[in-house]
């Protein structure tokens, strides 16, 4: 008896702790055990390291030295660093100084660790005087006032380190300036992603000048090794890495909105590189193209924008894009947040109120009042904001959101207000007013009147500051040219951190997310909400499909149009509603079974009972499997109008952990057999399924971790099938 219980006791043991060590084997999984710490390395006494477990960025202190030596992802691995750069270089009152970092390495295409004692610091760089080790700061602070994901932490778990760096007399005399250079660490617990940054202190008497700075230089390895190039070929850099700061703008995606300040650059000191003309992209430049020239008066501080590194542990594209997806939910979590939005085409006070009033009964959450609706959010009459004011309140009492639109960059305003671009350059959208003009600085200030006056809670914002660079002089926010970028690029993402702080919602089509924006487009091209209703829901899925390899889905937006939209007539649009409700359903399902919002335009969400019936239903639906509707994708097949095509939400920290959403676009109903991997849900044995017809049925989980599920769909319908 003894025995037996000695024994049962062990067998649970044991299956407890093969099932902890598989999920903690992968952190797309169970991320918990995997803390950030800085660290004396156990084998070298000169070697520290910034890691997690699953990522590590070693540091060479010996001195006065400072050097990063090596960044490694931990899951394979795989070392990213072939070579010692500076830690970063600023150029003070026109002199350049570089920060840290070793030189007289042998060969730039590998670093031995037996080299790093006979390196030394370059002539002139900034030495080492310490360093301090605490926790990450709240960049901004989030009012965390609507739903978003319940595993969402601010400011980030983990760790920071700051190495303080001080010039010779020797530097400070040639740049006429007494100063200190930080250069700022942070680890996040569960992710493989750090954050850099600057910061330039002034601890003289007299003000400096911040010309240029350069806040990451990291010599990669090569993802590819070409012997020539030929025309039309370009060279691929480096992707073990992913790049991208809170500097961002102009631009849809991370690449475009960064193309300003992550440069990826030929390295000339990489002399045995394969490639005869010494040509690969494979040197990380972190930097602005262009000023910022900030004065920095005496015992005053400089801080550049942040750089957010992901190190990748795998070429698969879909672990690559969860975890892209996952840092994200850690460095921006109010992109989680995901309101159901009606977009009112009308802004007649009665017809709001009516709208605010039919978007409570049907369980929508926030009420837009478009473009083109005769709204005007920079009309600062106290009756016009009274009157709005009002109608907030009334939504409130429904616990409803009220918004608005305004549009920014794509308009001219004149008299001298307007951005002046440098000679052969073109403005991104055609006209740009200036941020630093006196229209600029009065547009933001009837913004925020507007705000703080009618207590409304969503912006959005059209055309943001898309980085145009503007020649005049507009004293005292902007001297001219070379600073013109970074000062309006801090007006634009210092108004969204001021909404952020406030719980203000918004939607800019642009790629502002680590600022405080919460959704962008999720891809789409407007005129194709102008083609023919059965067209447009495959456009839908695509674009989806397409959108969330690089957002989660609550990251972008995209469009139903209930009214005339771009043209099309009757053929493109819902309205009547109640004509069309079997397309509506449709609209609905292929947005909210794929957990995104669309922005729902037109002058109301029903005009029947059946249709408000209808839209309350699907609603209620999409609310009972928020949480994981609203987690992540993994991408199945991708639409195309002739077979199923069907998208797996998953997430481990659920009992609900996934969820088969699939799509039928033909005239005829199919049953077929999908053959589903469910490893990113965390099961591993059997799966429980429920499909929407409320049949339940358990399915073993083969060894490499896929379910076969049968699946029926109606003609041009979708099916779930709920994974516990």
């Amino acid at each position: 008896m003894i025995f037996r219980v000695f024994l049962t006791c062990f067998l649970a043991w044991f299956a407890v702790g093969v099932s902890w060590g598989q999920e903690r084997a992968d952190w797309l999984i169970n991320n918990r055990v995997f803390k950030a710490e800085f660290k004396k390395s156990n084998t070298d006494p000169d070697r520290y390291e910034l890691t997690n477990g699953l990522v590590s960025r070693s540091f060479y202190l010996r001195d006065n030295i400072c050097a990063t030596v090596g960044l490694e992802s931990l899951g394979d691995r795989e070392a990213v660093l072939r070579a010692v750069k500076p830690e970063a270089v600023v150029v003070i009152n026109g002199v350049s100084h570089q920060v840290g970092g070793l030189e007289g390495q042998p060969d730039h295409a590998f670093l031995k660790d037996e080299w790093l004692a006979d390196m030394e610091p370059s002539d002139g760089s900034l030495g080492l005087v310490g360093w301090k080790v605490s926790l990450p700061d709240e960049r901004l602070k989030w009012k965390r006032v609507r739903n978003a994901s319940k595993q969402s932490v601010w400011p980030p778990a983990g760790v920071k380190v700051s190495f303080e760096y001080s010039p010779s007399a020797k530097n400070a005399a040639q740049s006429k300036a007494e100063f200190r250079v930080f250069v700022n660490y942070e680890l996040y617990d569960g992710v493989p992603v750090f954050c850099k940054w600057i910061t330039v202190e002034n601890v003289g008497s007299g003000a400096l000048v911040v010309d240029r700075f350069t806040s990451e230089m990291l010599a990669v390895v090569e993802y590819d090794s070409r012997v020539e190039l030929r025309e039309g070929v370009s060279y691929p850099r480096p992707d073990s890495i992913h790049v991208e700061t809170d500097f961002a703008f102009g631009g849809f995606n991370f690449e475009n909105a960064n193309r300003h300040v992550v440069h990826w650059q030929t390295d000339p000191e990489y002399t045995t590189q394969v490639n005869y003309l010494k040509g690969a992209p494979c040197l990380l430049n972190v930097s602005p193209s262009i000023g910022p020239k900030q004065t920095v008066k005496a015992a005053e501080k400089f801080e550049s924008f942040r750089t957010f590194e992901l190190v990748y542990d795998s070429n698969d594209r879909e672990r690559r894009s969860l975890s892209l997806r996952k840092m994200y939910r850690v460095i921006a979590p109010w992109v989680t947040e995901n309101p159901l939005m009606h977009h009112m085409r009308d802004a007649n006070p009665a017809e709001v109120k009516r709208a605010i009033d039919d978007a409570a009964e049907v369980g929508f959450e926030m009420v837009i009042l478009s473009f083109g609706s005769g709204f005007n959010i920079e009309n600062e009459t106290p009756a016009y904001l009274q009157q709005w004011q009002g109608l907030a309140e009334h939504a409130a009492s429904k616990q409803i959101e009220l918004g608005g639109y305004s549009l920014l960059s794509s308009r001219r305003i004149g008299d001298g207000n307007d951005i002046v671009p440098p000679d052969g350059l073109k403005l991104t959208h055609g006209n740009c007013p200036s941020l630093t003009s006196e229209w600029g600085q009065e547009y933001f200030r009837r913004l925020r009147r507007f705000y703080e006056r009618t207590g409304f809670s969503c912006l959005e914002h059209d055309g943001p500051y898309p980085g145009d660079i503007d020649v005049t002089q507009r004293l005292p926010l902007q001297q001219g040219e070379f600073d013109s970028r970074w000062v309006q690029g801090q007006i634009s993402n210092d108004f969204y951190k001021w909404c952020r702080e406030r719980g203000i919602y918004i939607n800019a089509p642009d790629y502002y997310y680590l600022s405080g924006t919460s959704k962008c487009g999720m891809g789409y091209r407007e005129v194709n909400w102008s083609l023919p209703r059965e067209l447009q829901l495959l456009h839908a899925r695509q674009n989806i499909y397409d959108g969330t390899w690089y957002k989660t889905p609550s990251m972008g937006w995209m469009f139903v149009p209930l009214s005339e939209y771009h043209g099309g007539g009757g053929a493109a649009t819902i309205e009547p509603l109640k004509d069309h409700l079997k397309h509506y359903a449709q609209m609905i399902d292929s947005n909210l079974g794929l957990g995104v919002q669309a922005c729902f335009r037109g002058p109301r969400l029903f005009d029947t009972p059946e249709t408000r019936d209808l839209v309350k239903r699907k609603v209620a639906w999409f609310k009972k499997y928020r949480d994981i509707l609203e987690s992540d994708l993994i991408h199945g097949r991708r639409p195309d109008g002739r077979k199923l095509d069907w998208m797996l939400h998953v997430n481990p920290e659920l009992d609900d952990c996934g969820m088969v959403v699939v799509y039928n676009p033909t005239d005829k109903a199919v049953s077929e057999t999908l053959n589903v991997n469910v490893y990113y849900t965390g099961l591993q044995d059997v799966a429980n399924v429920t499909s929407s017809e409320g049949e339940s049925v358990q399915i073993d989980v083969r060894r490499d971790y896929s379910i076969e599920l049968k699946v029926n769909v109606m003609p041009n319908g979708m099916s779930w099938y709920v994974l516990q």
